[in-house]
């Protein structure tokens, strides 16, 4: 499912135009965005939490010459699925 059909979905479910589904999923991941941007989570009860991890510095290989090179230490976006969306799921 692709971002337009998300919205479309939210707007049958909630009866909202498509546009202004659209709006409200846009808002909400850029809130969600936004959070993650300053260092915080965001937890939704029941669906899973999004926060910020620090991947560690670490040895990899050029794959055009195989020289052994360093990849940087990054913060990376990642996501938790809670207990009821792990339920689904199975």
């Amino acid at each position: 499912m692709r971002k337009p059909e998300l919205a479309a979905a939210i707007a049958e479910k909630a009866d909202l135009t498509k546009e202004k589904a659209a709006e409200v999923l846009n808002a909400v991941t850029d809130q969600i965005a936004k959070a993650l941007g300053e260092g915080d989570s965001v937890t939704l009860i029941g669906f899973g939490t999004f926060e910020v991890r620090n991947r560690a510095e670490r040895q990899g290989k050029n794959p055009q010459t195989g020289a052994p090179i360093t990849i940087a230490a990054a913060k990376v976006p990642a996501f938790k699925p809670g207990k009821g969306l792990k339920e689904i799921v199975q």
